[in-house]
């Protein structure tokens, strides 16, 4: 079987802390904010960690090296 290779988009958007959780950007942050309230903003600077147990397996195969700290 072949080597699986790291996908790199995937690299790019989620980090895995020395812990091994799994942190992403929130979604719907690009643009359009104007009419946000400012808590609202601030809560959505903060980084989410993703707690599913599937979605971690998955993230984890597409991330082959990097990929090997997630618990």
């Amino acid at each position: 079987m072949p080597k699986l290779k790291t996908k790199k988009t995937l690299k790019k958007r989620v980090k895995i802390t020395k812990t091994g959780k799994l942190v992403t950007k929130q979604i719907r942050t690009g643009h359009l904010k104007r009419k946000w309230s400012a808590s609202k903003k601030s809560r959505k600077l903060k980084p989410q960690t993703i707690d599913n147990s599937g979605h971690k397996k998955i993230i984890k195969n597409l991330l082959a090296k990097e990929g090997k700290g997630v618990k």
